[in-house]
């Protein structure tokens, strides 16, 4: 059974920390806690089988280039987020319809845009009981700790 782990974007990004810092990787770009941790847990248990949902870009593989700063929202209409139709386009061209099982790390917005997106795939989202980010977090963190994935 092939499984993609689906982990979010996040607000603060590389450029607020370095304004000079250029093109990015993906996987370099997202460094608020809880991003950073999503990355941390998904490089562990599917390192070669990982993307970030970005509500610009859409599907980045952690090798794609991010040209610079951005602030685009998925719940602020009004920042123009991308569609399902253009992530499921993006799903079709990139391959990832060809996974079996997706587990997406993030709250509710995420766990609804990746259900939106592949309806008819067994989607786990280990994150959606939690009360809050902190739970979120502490979740991830023992799932690192012990060697388990959630």
């Amino acid at each position: 059974m092939k499984v993609l782990c689906i982990v979010p974007c996040g607000n603060k990004k590389i450029w607020d920390k370095k304004p000079e810092a250029g093109p990015q990787q993906a996987r370099d770009v997202y460094i608020g806690p809880f991003a950073s941790k999503c990355r941390e847990y998904a490089e562990k248990f599917y390192p070669s089988s990982w993307v970030i949902i970005s509500a610009k870009y859409g599907f980045l593989f952690p090798n794609d280039i991010v040209p610079g700063p951005y602030n685009v929202s998925f719940i602020d209409k009004s920042s123009n987020p991308i569609t399902i139709e253009e992530l499921k386009s993006q799903a079709q061209e990139k391959g990832l319809y060809d996974y079996d099982k997706i587990i997406i790390l993030g709250g509710k917005n995420y766990v609804q845009i990746v259900k939106n997106v592949f309806k008819n795939k067994d989607i786990h989202s280990p994150l959606s009981t939690c009360k809050g980010i902190g739970f979120m977090m502490g979740k991830l963190n023992d799932a690192i700790k012990r060697g388990k994935p959630l």
